[in-house]
């Protein structure tokens, strides 16, 4: 009995594990999901290998604990890879802090704890995902961010929408795919007398075809066409160790702004998946990333990045 449970274990485990090692080998659109859950699925072979060998100790058993522990570590790995290399704001920049949501585009019952949150932020820009919702409340948010972008200004749709203090230069909405229309865009303001590029960005769902990756790449070579020191946040459906968003991040020589929190779902708390980011140039420095403790109503955690502009 001991070893057909240790058998059938030990093949549901390798074929957890076959699945998330193709990474390896293939980024293909319908095993993408995996790979943002490959920290988990490592986690998770590791108690079941360990299983597996109280069962029966054999070779087989040992083979799957390795690959497992390879999984959990080159996870890790890839995670660090993108941490900033210094936090500590140097001395005469200017100070700008960022503020990211996706509140979910059919949460009206917490339009005005949202209204009240975005308000007392302190934020100098907000990206606001899904801002259907906010519609109907945008003068009470115009004393706090007197410029915006999205729900009726440049686009008529209330879908992504930018909300800053400072007046922009060259604001412009763009559609990265055919699946979804004005889910990026990008405006520059200025910070201490330097000019920063802004962008929002709210990427198609990774197991859509190939738009993940098409729409990262089209995401890109609109940041290269810019340049300048630059800001890009919103959500991007994957985590940062996907094999899509590590070529999105090294081609635009981008990094996160901090350990970055779990923010989806919002039921599996800390033991969730950060697919929403906020990642800039090296001309900036982060200096604090922090999770929103409220959800209000998301399905989405909201992010708050400090960082450190100029000199």
């Amino acid at each position: 009995m001991r070893d057909r449970l240790s058998l059938v274990f030990c093949v549901l485990l390798s074929l957890g594990l076959a699945i998330v090692s193709l990474r390896y080998v293939t980024d293909f659109w319908l095993l993408s999901f995996f790979f943002s859950l490959q920290p988990h699925i490592g986690v998770a072979a590791v108690l079941g290998a360990l299983f597996c060998l109280v069962l029966r100790r054999n070779v087989f058993g040992w083979l799957l604990l390795s690959l497992a522990l390879f999984l959990c570590g080159h996870a890790i790995w890839m995670q660090r890879e993108f941490l900033p290399p210094a936090t500590v704001a140097p001395s005469g920049s200017a100070s700008f802090r960022m503020l990211s949501f996706n509140i979910l585009g059919d949460n009206f019952a917490n339009v005005s704890r949202i209204v009240e949150m975005l308000n007392g932020s302190d934020a100098d820009v907000a990206f606001v995902l899904e801002a259907a919702p906010l519609e109907h409340h945008l003068e009470e948010l115009s004393a706090a961010f007197p410029y915006r972008m999205g729900c009726g200004a440049l686009v008529d749709g209330c879908d992504l929408m930018i909300l800053s203090k400072h007046p922009f230069e060259q604001p412009e909405f763009m559609s990265l795919s055919d699946l979804r229309s004005d889910r990026f865009a990008m405006a520059g303001i200025r910070i201490g007398g330097e000019r920063v590029q802004l962008a929002a960005i709210h990427v198609t769902k990774p197991y859509f075809d190939d738009y993940h990756t098409e729409e990262l790449r089209r995401a890109g070579i609109e940041l290269r066409k810019r340049g300048g020191p630059t800001i890009i946040a919103g959500d991007f459906n994957s985590d940062t160790i996907a094999p899509d968003m590590q070529r999105f991040l090294r081609r635009n020589a981008l990094w996160a702004t901090g350990t970055e929190p779990a923010t989806w779902p919002v039921e599996a708390g800390v033991f969730g998946i950060p697919i929403d980011h906020i990642y800039t140039s090296a001309d900036i420095v982060p200096v604090s990333l922090t999770r929103i403790a409220d959800s209000y109503g998301s399905n989405h955690y909201g992010l708050i990045a400090d960082l450190a502009v100029g000199p």
